[in-house]
């Protein structure tokens, strides 16, 4: 077996790790909300997300086309390898992209930070890019266009939807018995959580499937002419859904907690409108193919739901601390690819690559160990928010 197939082995090996922690770094984004309001409970709610990820999955490949053509230029229009660019470099670059996303993700997961998945997996793939070809190896129009311009325009535009819905649910109500009401939008917010699912499995889960694609298309396996005429092949739409819905099942607790308490006091209504916002504009988005972050848009709909609510307490302090969050993610996860892939590549070849990829899982193993000591899970997700204690821990 050569050392290139080995190469792209361990590739596709970390695309599928990184879509495993997107799955539980993002299950928050469809059901904090539902956790937090009684709709659901935990562990009901995590697996119902789980099978709808994995039917999302099925649904649409858009997004993953994205990923192949619009965010590195590894490719030229005929589908060969850009000018000076051989497989293994190519293969190490979207290797060393995957584990600065995966770094990132779990130490916000371990923060119990909800920044994005996506843009963890963008900037890895920039930064690695940037190390091995030069500013001439991104996409510059494709990312602004596709990635950074929805990052910006998406929460804001989430939370003037929920916040207007948020507003008119509780003005046509008003006269309507609380406890009556507060049942009522329980039974809405199950259907309208599982629309948040199915479009997560539409996006997120196709992000994964571009990066192999991009992979096997680097090693020669695979041609953007073949996935033009006969779609992606289906043992990777097939392992991406798996993935990414095992994550989902595993509860990314930490961040439930804080998009379900922390920055917001959730009653049904409010839920229902931020959860029906959200759907609406990330299924709007996978249509056009437009990789948005599924995190931003969820946050900028719960944000909306506490202002559209009279009398409702927003906590800007963790709405700010978020923020502060997404914005260094791609420049953090960009440098950890770099320097993932200058190592690779310095020690070179495959001995580089299973370097990296031991870093990747003592570091991964660590976080882990370390979580443990403050352990947040089904049985303590909902507990009463302190801002005294670290985001992402209960008491």
């Amino acid at each position: 077996m050569s050392g290139e197939l080995l190469i792209l082995i361990l590739v596709i090996v970390t695309a599928i790790a990184f879509d495993f922690t997107n799955g539980f770094h993002d299950t928050g984004n469809a059901m904090a909300t539902s956790i937090a309001t009684g709709a659901l409970k935990p562990k009901a709610a995590v697996t119902l997300s789980a099978i709808l990820n994995l039917v999302g999955a099925f649904l649409s490949v858009e997004v993953a086309a994205t990923i192949t053509r619009d965010v590195l230029n590894i490719q030229t229009d005929t589908g060969d390898l850009a000018l000076g660019l051989d497989p293994q470099t190519a293969m190490m670059i979207i290797f060393a992209g995957l584990v600065g996303g995966i770094l990132w993700n779990l130490i916000t997961w371990l923060l119990g930070l909800p920044s994005s998945s996506s843009h963890a997996l963008f900037g890895g793939l920039i930064g690695a890019g940037l190390a091995g070809i030069g500013t001439a190896g991104v996409n510059w129009g494709g990312i602004m266009a596709k990635v950074v311009v929805p990052a910006f325009l998406s929460p804001a535009i989430a939370c003037a939807i929920a916040a207007v819905g948020t507003w008119l649910v509780y003005a046509f109500t008003k006269r309507v018995n609380a406890k009556r009401r507060e049942t009522g939008f329980r039974w809405g917010q199950i259907g309208t959580a599982s629309l948040v699912s199915l479009a997560h499995g539409t996006g997120d889960a196709q992000k994964t499937m571009g990066v192999i694609a991009l992979a096997l298309i680097a090693h020669g396996s695979l041609t953007t002419t073949n996935i033009e005429e006969h779609g992606l092949p289906v043992w990777i739409i097939f392992v991406c859904g798996v993935a990414i819905a095992l994550g989902t099942y595993l509860g990314g607790w930490r961040i439930i907690r804080t998009l379900g308490k922390g920055l917001v006091e959730i009653d049904s209504p409010q839920g229902m409108a931020a959860e029906a916002s959200s759907a609406a504009i990330i299924l709007t988005s996978s249509t056009f193919g437009m990789a948005l972050s599924t995190t931003h848009v969820a946050t900028g709909s719960i944000l909306g739901s506490g202002v559209g609510k009279p009398g409702a307490q927003v906590r800007w302090g963790v709405a700010g601390r978020m923020a502060a969050a997404w914005l260094i993610t791609m420049p953090a996860a960009g440098i950890v690819g770099a320097l993932c892939f200058f190592l690779e590549n310095g020690i070179g070849g495959l001995a580089g690559a299973i370097t990296v990829f031991v870093i990747l899982v003592f570091a991964s193993l660590y976080m882990y160990l370390h979580s443990r000591r403050q352990k947040v899970d089904a049985s303590n997700v909902n507990a009463d928010w302190d801002d005294n204690v670290p985001a992402g821990s209960a008491r």
